[in-house]
């Protein structure tokens, strides 16, 4: 198992909290019962897709509009393809086959990021634990509102998991964190996310893979999450 994080970020984060920087990967309100959780996200009828990663190779739009429907409200992400051609192409498959729906933020840091990206089922997460993508040359800067993949510290590991910033992290440009769309609609909603857990999931991430959103709902019930995200331009 690979733990995808951001080691600047990390060291970061546990300045900020004052915690140790624990490995995993960067920059994934109260919620009803665990079960229903579980359940709403385990009927994805495009699962049988979501086990295959290599099969799900389609050319996303030039620019296209992700809207996020989470436990906290909605918002939307605008993908450039020609920021990040490679990533942008990997979101948007991800997206389109509700990779996304019913993750958690399991990563919120205040003033730096928020992350995301672990699937709640461990059967589909291990099914793209090896299906990196390489890394595309940065092109824009790790700005408010910008997101990029976060990737283990070496070349060419970016996987499904994705950061928001929280502010203007340009010094994450120098690391292979390329930018490939920016919030357009509902920063107000993404700065939000609850906080109080901090980076301790991450810390958990092992767990995480292995258990699902089973574990995340039982630990962290408070964890806000995605509901659905569709392809809305």
């Amino acid at each position: 198992m690979r733990c995808r994080f951001v080691v600047t970020m990390m060291v970061l984060a546990a300045a900020m909290t004052g915690t140790s920087a624990a490995s995993g990967q960067t920059a994934r309100k109260s919620q009803p019962a665990g079960g229903s959780q579980a359940t709403r996200a385990s009927v994805n009828p495009n699962k049988a897709k979501l086990l295959t990663p290599s099969q799900l190779n389609e050319k996303g739009p030039d620019v296209f509009q992700a809207k996020f429907d989470s436990s906290k409200g909605v918002f939307v992400i605008e993908v450039h393809r020609d920021w990040a051609p490679i990533g942008a192409d990997r979101f948007y498959n991800l997206v389109k086959n509700g990779f996304f729906d019913g993750c958690r933020f399991f990563r919120v840091i205040p003033d730096f990021m928020v992350q995301f990206g672990i699937n709640g089922d461990p059967a589909v997460d291990a099914a793209w634990e090896r299906a990196d993508i390489k890394d595309d040359p940065v092109k824009q800067s790790n700005k408010l509102g910008y997101i990029s993949y976060g990737n283990t510290g070496r070349p060419n590991s970016r996987g499904t998991q994705v950061f928001i910033n929280y502010k203007d992290n340009s010094f994450l440009d120098t690391q292979r964190f390329s930018p490939f769309g920016q919030v357009l609609s509902g920063m107000d909603v993404v700065v939000k996310l609850n906080s109080e857990y901090g980076s301790k999931p991450q810390e958990a991430q092992g767990t995480i893979k292995t258990e699902g959103n089973k574990f995340l709902i039982s630990k962290f019930p408070k964890l806000d999450y995605i509901k659905r995200v569709t392809i809305e331009k």
